[in-house]
C-alpha cells in the first residue's frame, strides 16, 4: 500500500512535467526563472526529489526488523544582483514519511522548513590577473571543498550541511584555485527523535562554542593532472544543552588525480593527517581530554575503456585509522569532519553502514554508460576494522577486547541512473547487500542477525 502511493506521487509529478513542457531535450531544460519573465536582476529556482528506501535488516545494535521510509526534499533558491554584489537566500524543506518507532531517524533524515542559505555575495575581477575571479560570501552558506571528503554539501543524503561565517575564493585563469573560510556551523533543529518523527518545525541554529575553518589550494601539473593541499581545524566546546566531544583538532592533507579520459589509466591519491585533542564521547560525565592522532588515506587507479557502453573500471582502498586501545589515554580514531560519503562506500539514509573511522576496505567499481542519457555502475568492496579494540562505529557494535575477528563483512552495489530531460528530471534506482562477517557474530554486543539488503528508487526535478 506505502509503496503504491509511493509509485502513484513520483508518476503524477512526472505527468505534470511531461504533459506542461514536453519531452524534447533539444528545447534545452525548463526554467521557472525564464518561464516567469523575471528581470535579469532576480534569480529563482530549486529542487525536488522523493526517494523511497527498504532495509530487510538492521545491521545496528538496536532497534531490530525491517525498515521502509519516504524521504522528499525540497529548496528554492532566489538571488538578488546588482553590480559585483548579490544577495542570495536558499530555503530547504527536508522530510520523511513512513517511518515508525524502529527507523533510525536523526538530523541527517528530516530539517523541516528551514534557512539553509543567506548570505551577501561580492565577486571581483582582478584587473592586475585577467581571467581571474575573485569570490566573498559573509552569511549562512553551504561549500564543498576538493573531494568533498572533508566538507561537503550533501548531496544523497536528505538534509545538507550549512555553516554561518565567510568564504574566500580566488580562481585564476591557469585554473589555480585557493580558498579560506572560518564558520560557526548550524545546527539542524529539532535534534529529538520525538519531534522528528512528526516533522517539527524548529529553526536551525549556529553555535558560538563550535569554531571552523579551513585553508585550501589546487593547481595543475604542467602534464595535466591536479594537486591539491588542505588544512582544516576545529575547536569545539560544551554549550547548554549541548555535549560535544570538545574536539580541538588540525587536519593536513593533500591530494593529487587525473580526470578519467578514454584509453588512459586515471588516478586518485588522498592522504590526511590529524592531531590534537578530543574526549571518547559526548557524555555530561566524560571530561577528559584525550591526545588524538589520526590518518586516513584513499588510493584508486581507473581505466575508461573505448568500447560500447564506455566502460570504467576502477580499483579503490580506504583506510581510515581506529582507536588503538580504549584506556590508554590517546584517541586514534580519524574524524571525517563534514564530509560526504556515499560516493565511497554507498547509500546513506537508513542504510549507511560504513563512515571514514576505523575501517580498511578494498574494492573494485564498474562504471558504465548504457544509453547517452543512462549510466550505471556495480561495486564490490571487503571492510575489516582498521583497529581490533575499537568499533565498527555505525553500528555501534565493539570489541574492546580485540578479540573477535576484525572481519566485518562484504557490499555489493549496483546503480542505474536515467535522465529524462537533461537539467530537468532524473530517476535512478540502486541496492546494497552487506553480507555479514565473523565480527557480526563474535563481537560481545553483536547482532548475529545476517545479511542485510537496502533497496532505494527516487525521482528528482530542477526548476
Amino acid at each position: 500500500m506505502r509503496f503504491s502511493v509511493f509509485l502513484y506521487y513520483g508518476v503524477i509529478i512526472l505527468f505534470v512535467q511531461f504533459a506542461a513542457h514536453g519531452a524534447n531535450a533539444s528545447e534545452g531544460p525548463w526554467r521557472l526563472q525564464a518561464a516567469s519573465g523575471l528581470p535579469e536582476w532576480l534569480t529563482l529556482g530549486g529542487t525536488h526529489r522523493v526517494r523511497y528506501e527498504t532495509l530487510n535488516r538492521q545491521f545496528r545494535v538496536t532497534p531490530n526488523g525491517s525498515d521502509q521510509i519516504l524521504v522528499v526534499r525540497t529548496t528554492v533558491a532566489a538571488g538578488l544582483h546588482r553590480g559585483p554584489f548579490t544577495i542570495a537566500g536558499e530555503l530547504m524543506d527536508s522530510r520523511a514519511e513512513f517511518d515508525d518507532a524502529g527507523t533510525p531517524i536523526n538530523t541527517g533524515i528530516v530539517n523541516t522548513a528551514d534557512l539553509l542559505q543567506g548570505y551577501l555575495q561580492w565577486r571581483g575581477e582582478p584587473s592586475y590577473a585577467p581571467g581571474s575571479r575573485f569570490d566573498v560570501r559573509i552569511g549562512r552558506i553551504t561549500m564543498d571543498v576538493g573531494s568533498r571528503r572533508f566538507v561537503a554539501r550533501n548531496r544523497y543524503r536528505n538534509t545538507i550541511n550549512a555553516f554561518t561565517g565567510i568564504d574566500t575564493q580566488w580562481r585564476g585563469a591557469s585554473g589555480r584555485q585557493l580558498r579560506a573560510f572560518f564558520a560557526l556551523p548550524v545546527n539542524r533543529k529539532p535534534n529529538r527523535a520525538a519531534e522528528l518523527r512528526e516533522n517539527d518545525v524548529e529553526f536551525d541554529e549556529e553555535d558560538s562554542e563550535v569554531k571552523f575553518w579551513g585553508l585550501y589550494f589546487s593547481d595543475r601539473f604542467s602534464w595535466g593532472d591536479r594537486g591539491e593541499i588542505f588544512y582544516f581545524g576545529i575547536d569545539e566546546d560544551d554549550s547548554s544543552g549541548r555535549p560535544t566531544r570538545n574536539r580541538e583538532l588540525t587536519t593536513l592533507g593533500l591530494r593529487l588525480y587525473r580526470n578519467p579520459e578514454l584509453s588512459r589509466f586515471d588516478y586518485q591519491v588522498e592522504a590526511a593527517v590529524q592531531f590534537g585533542e578530543s574526549r571518547s564521547s559526548v557524555l555530561a560525565t566524560n571530561v577528559t581530554a584525550l591526545d588524538h592522532f589520526a590518518h586516513f588515506e584513499h588510493v584508486e587507479l581507473g581505466y575508461s575503456f573505448d568500447r560500447a557502453w564506455r566502460p570504467r573500471l576502477i580499483a579503490q582502498y580506504d583506510h581510515a585509522s581506529g582507536d588503538r586501545s580504549p584506556a590508554d589515554g590517546d584517541r586514534e580514531r580519524f574524524d571525517t569532519l563534514y564530509g560526504a560519503r556515499r560516493f565511497d562506500f554507498g547509500p546513506t539514509g537508513i542504510y549507511g553502514p560504513f563512515a571514514r573511522a576505523n575501517i580498511k576496505t578494498p574494492g573494485l567499481r564498474m562504471q558504465l554508460e548504457p544509453g547517452p542519457r543512462t549510466t550505471a555502475f556495480v561495486a564490490y568492496r571487503g571492510f575489516w576494522l582498521a583497529s581490533d579494540r575499537d568499533a565498527w562505529t555505525t553500528a555501534r557494535v565493539w570489541d574492546p577486547s580485540g578479540n573477535a575477528s576484525s572481519f566485518v563483512g562484504q557490499q555489493v552495489e549496483a546503480r542505474v541512473r536515467w535522465t529524462v530531460r537533461p537539467s530537468n528530471v532524473r530517476i535512478e534506482a540502486g541496492m546494497a547487500h552487506l553480507f555479514s562477517g565473523a565480527f557480526t557474530d563474535d563481537a560481545p554486543n553483536a547482532t548475529g542477525r545476517g545479511d542485510v539488503t537496502y533497496f532505494y528508487s527516487q525521482i528528482a526535478f530542477w526548476f
